[in-house]
């Protein structure tokens, strides 16, 4: 295989598995894209190697830039912005855990917060809180774990996943 048909698979391939994480394919075909590249490039190269419009281009950089998965990075001489994708994939791996977290746990946590405080001391009712507190304790037990995670060094980290699947 080429290294430019390996490049698109790969770039095809991370996008489908974006959708999988929780972000549409074209911003995770943008990162793949920046992640192949070994030098930053601008928008209007993502826009001719992924064959996008400027808006989406610009909308999925921007959105990689807040997730600080992606950075602008300046190049003398020129007017057009440049970007590039942070390559540490340790690192990407706990910017994209903290972001999800804060996407989807802290919401859903603030939300259970309320629904716990239910008045109701039917049976239904009390079903229902039992139910509403299992999933918050389950909740608040994974937002433990993957605060931690985000906050650990990469060999630790690896040490512990392999005791883990062995």
């Amino acid at each position: 295989m080429k290294l430019s048909e390996a490049k698109q698979k790969f770039i095809d391939s991370w996008g489908t598995f974006g959708t999988k994480w929780g972000i549409n394919r074209t911003m995770a075909a943008v990162h793949g894209l920046l992640l192949c590249e070994e030098q930053a490039i601008s928008t209007d190269e993502v826009m001719e190697k992924l064959g996008i419009s400027r808006g989406n281009a610009n909308m999925n950089i921007r959105a990689l830039i807040d997730w600080g998965l992606v950075k602008k990075v300046y190049q003398p001489g020129e007017r057009m912005e440049f970007f590039i994708a942070e390559k540490d994939i340790y690192k990407v791996a706990i910017l994209i855990t903290r972001e999800r977290r804060r996407r989807e746990l802290e919401p859903i946590r603030e939300i259970l917060k309320e629904v716990k405080e239910v008045e109701d001391k039917t049976a239904e009712g009390k079903q229902f809180k039992k139910m509403v507190n299992e999933i918050d304790e389950f909740a608040g037990f994974a937002d433990n774990i993957l605060e931690k995670l985000t906050k650990t060094d990469r060999l630790w980290m690896l040490k512990t996943f392999k005791k883990i699947m062995s």
